[in-house]
C-alpha cells in the first residue's frame, strides 16, 4: 500500500469537509421539506434557537431577506407555532422575535435519528481522536467567522 503524502491528506481532508458541507446541506434540505419549511425559515430559527431573541431587522440581515420577505417569514413562523412576536421593551415601535414555547422541543424532534447516528459514530473513536475531531471543527468554525468578516470589511 502508498503511503499518503501531506499534500495527498490535506486534499483528501479538504475534499471531505466540502462533501461535508454538502451532505449537510442536502440533509438540512430534505428536513426543511419534510417539516414544510423552506431553507431560509430553517435559517431564521436556528438563529433564532442560538440567540434566544432578535429583531426583524436583525433576523432580515442574517437570513439576507428584504424587510417584506422577513414579514411573510415571520407570519409563517408564527403561524407554524414556531416563534413569537413580543414588544420590544427598549423601543415601543419596535418587535422582539422568540422561538414560542416547545419550538426548540418540536425543532430537536425533527433531528433526533441524525443525533442518535451522530452519537453512534463519534463512539466510535478514542478520547484522543475526538480531541482532534474537536479541535478541527472549532477551527474551521472560527476560520468561517474570519473569512466572512474580510467579505464584509471589503464590501
Amino acid at each position: 500500500m502508498t503511503e499518503l503524502t501531506k499534500t495527498d491528506l490535506k486534499k483528501r481532508a479538504l475534499a471531505a469537509v466540502r462533501d461535508y458541507g454538502v451532505h449537510l446541506t442536502l440533509f438540512r434540505n430534505a428536513v426543511d421539506a419534510w417539516a414544510g419549511l423552506n431553507a431560509t425559515d430553517m435559517e431564521c430559527l436556528r438563529f433564532l434557537f442560538l440567540k434566544g431573541v432578535a429583531t426583524p431587522s436583525e433576523l432580515a440581515r442574517q437570513t439576507g431577506l428584504t424587510s417584506g420577505a422577513t414579514t411573510a417569514m415571520l407570519d409563517r413562523l408564527e403561524k407554524a407555532g414556531l416563534l413569537e412576536r413580543r414588544p420590544n421593551p427598549d423601543d415601543r415601535r419596535g418587535t422582539l422575535i422568540t422561538p414560542a414555547q416547545g419550538a426548540a422541543e418540536r425543532a430537536a424532534a425533527w433531528f433526533a435519528s441524525a443525533r442518535n447516528a451522530q452519537d453512534e459514530l463519534l463512539s466510535s473513536y478514542s478520547e484522543r481522536e475526538l480531541e482532534i475531531i474537536a479541535d478541527v471543527f472549532e477551527r474551521f468554525a472560527q476560520l468561517w467567522d474570519q473569512e466572512r468578516e474580510k467579505i464584509r470589511s471589503a464590501r
